[in-house]
């Protein structure tokens, strides 16, 4: 039988009647012929609860503690499913990470997927169980120990198991009907797109779209694994919700085919810093180690021998940004005049595969900014994305002006 992946995110299966919607979703892709291998999510709202529960325990917990008592959420809906299913007459059965086994590295809340063996799954498959209800987020390390693979590791789990066991798609549900040209409540003229490629999702992903975790859609490129992306609370249809799949399986598309934006950004300005070799590693590997994601950078020459750093990281990074650059100046390891930061900044990027054989994209985009008195503050590019800072008061009105300027309310 060909197999198929659906996984169901919190808001998906936020309580019982939720469950049954989901489940009836199941049913008919069972009907049609599929073994199916259900990934289910943490009902909404309560990984939240469980991490504060272990936080006001203990405030240094025991990372593998930690593991144990957050991936409990998943077991519960897991079991729910399975029960539900049963209920409507479909073999179903739970399974938790351990049982698979889904195997990881030894990086408590952090996993990293080493391999998930089909063994298990596929016998009880042969011996008639038609649906495979498996906790998300979970697996093993090789200690024998819990493991959590990161917020939203429910979708790397169903783009994983998708891999390993060579199914045919792997739908993602969620409280959206799929992936839009920009986000709907900043931009009434935003569009859903019938397809859009792995590169591209991957760029969305990583600037502030928060339809699929960035890790998921690597694997899925990784592995050619097609996503679909789907509303659980809307009829659904072969056509529905967005496919994310690769370039060659796209027949026509926008230069640029969507705007994203990550409000709680932040810049940071070390000012006549010495310019000679290994100050920008000290830099960077000093914020590295105190756990900063640094996301753009850029270097001026202020005056002689002397240069300005510039970098971008979230908001609630700064203070320890800030801390361990003091820390590394104090103990003489880099000289600097002046640290400036700046925490009213917002990150806007269009993306689109299209750019990398047209040119002027850049010229445009600077264009239309220029035209509603935005001040570009740093700029990062790559192949097929341009991002900017700028101040976040103009964040919206920068997403509506690129997505009117690129014609995104339009398909190609």
């Amino acid at each position: 039988m060909p197999v198929l992946v659906m996984k169901f995110g919190g808001t998906s299966v936020a309580n019982l009647d939720r469950i049954r919607r989901a489940a009836k979703r199941v049913g008919v892709e069972v009907a049609k012929g599929y073994d199916v291998i259900v990934i289910v999510s943490a009902m909404s709202g309560k990984t939240n609860e469980l991490v504060g529960w272990v936080e006001e325990t203990s405030p240094l917990f025991d990372a593998r503690e930690y593991d144990a008592v957050v991936s409990s959420g998943e077991n519960v809906t897991a079991g729910l499913m399975a029960l539900t299913l049963q209920e409507m007459d479909v073999p179903a059965r739970s399974w938790q990470g351990w049982q698979v086994p889904l195997k990881t590295t030894s990086t408590h809340s952090a996993a990293r997927i080493v391999e998930i063996p089909t063994a298990n799954v596929t016998q009880k498959f042969a011996e008639g169980m038609k649906v495979a209800v498996v906790a998300g987020f979970q697996g093993i390390s090789p200690e024998g120990r819990i493991t959590t693979l990161g917020r939203g590791g429910s979708d790397t789990t169903a783009v994983a198991f998708a891999a390993a066991f060579g199914a045919e798609r792997c739908d993602i549900y969620t409280d959206v009907d799929g992936v839009y040209t920009t986000d709907p409540r900043i931009c009434a003229k935003a569009r859903k797109l019938d397809k859009i490629a792995f590169e591209e999702m991957l760029e969305l992903a990583s600037l502030g779209a928060k339809v699929l975790q960035t890790r998921s859609v690597e694997l899925a490129m990784r592995f050619g694994v097609k996503l679909r992306v789907l509303s659980s609370f809307e009829e659904q249809s072969d056509e529905a919700g967005t496919l994310v799949c690769a370039e060659e399986d796209i027949m026509e598309s926008n230069v640029v085919n969507g705007v994203a934006y990550s409000r709680d950004e932040a810049k940071l300005t070390l000012l006549s810093v010495a310019d000679r070799p290994g100050i920008a590693a000290t830099i960077f590997t000093t914020l590295s180690e105190a756990g900063v994601n640094v996301d753009m950078i850029v270097q001026n020459i202020s005056e002689e021998g002397r240069t300005d750093m510039t970098f971008s990281c979230p908001t609630n990074e700064v203070t320890r940004a800030e801390a361990a650059l003091d820390k590394i100046k104090t103990d003489g390891q880099l000289n600097y005049g002046q640290m400036i930061a700046d925490t009213e900044v917002a990150k806007v990027s269009v993306v689109g595969i299209g750019m990398r054989s047209q040119s002027g994209v850049a010229a445009k985009m600077f264009k239309v900014l220029s035209g509603e008195g935005i001040n570009i503050k740093v700029i990062t590019t790559s192949e097929i994305k341009i991002s900017v800072l700028i101040d976040r008061k103009y964040m919206e009105l920068a997403v509506q002006a690129l997505h009117d300027a690129f014609n995104l309310d339009k398909a190609a």
